[in-house]
């Protein structure tokens, strides 16, 4: 079992073998679940990824919708090894 020490601004620092342990890199998050008896449950908090969140990313970098002719010439030299 680690045991860690609580500084004066009542924080603790988890060694990286405990955040490796968990999966976690610098930047991820970290989830505790209070449990009966005074005890803390540690995970790795995985992002649940919605899709506003994808699309929020690409915000303006997406370009005008192509027009069908456009599509069918792009598959049709696709199919003959145009690139």
């Amino acid at each position: 079992m680690t045991s860690l020490a609580v500084t004066m601004k009542s924080q603790v620092t988890l060694k990286r073998e405990l955040l490796q342990h968990l999966g976690v890199k610098p930047g991820e998050r970290i989830a505790f679940d209070k449990l009966p008896g005074g005890e803390l449950r540690v995970r790795a908090e995985r992002p649940a990824g919605k899709i506003d969140a994808f699309i929020g990313r690409h915000a303006g970098k997406v370009k005008l919708p192509l027009t069908l002719e456009e599509i069918n010439a792009i598959a049709a030299s696709g199919w003959a090894g145009d690139e």
